[in-house]
């Protein structure tokens, strides 16, 4: 009989648009929720309109859709800890650094650059 192995990669997930502009951002949160539940080491970068999804004191009742930044709380149960935010597309927006998932790390361009090249894949969304 021959054992099977499971093999971990390191999955980055890049969020480049704002949170009710399309279904990408819910895509992409289900990709990287459907990757933790596998063990698979996953970071999730934002990055351009990406960024809103990341700012705190958001209300989408108003635009009669789903809201599911709420579910960026369940991260941390998928052991999904290494968030990173591009801190120029911060500064381009005129946003401040407040949050409302924990552990986000704002990174210069270089550093974010650096970040998400070293994972063996990339998803974009």
């Amino acid at each position: 009989m021959t054992e099977l192995t499971q093999t971990t990669k390191s999955i980055a997930i890049v969020n480049t648009q704002a949170p009710f502009s399309s279904a990408t951002g819910k895509e992409a949160l289900d990709a990287a929720l459907i990757f933790g539940s596998f063990e698979q080491a996953i970071s999730l970068f934002f990055i351009g309109d990406g960024v809103f999804q990341v700012i705190g004191n958001q209300n989408a009742s108003s635009l009669e859709t789903k809201d599911y930044l709420k579910t960026f709380s369940a991260l941390t149960f998928y052991d999904i800890e290494n968030i990173y935010v591009c801190q120029q597309s911060l500064t381009e927006r005129n946003l401040p650094a407040n949050f409302h998932v924990d552990n986000i790390q704002v990174l210069t361009t270089a550093e974010f650059s650096q970040r998400l090249h070293s994972h063996q894949v990339i998803y974009r969304f």
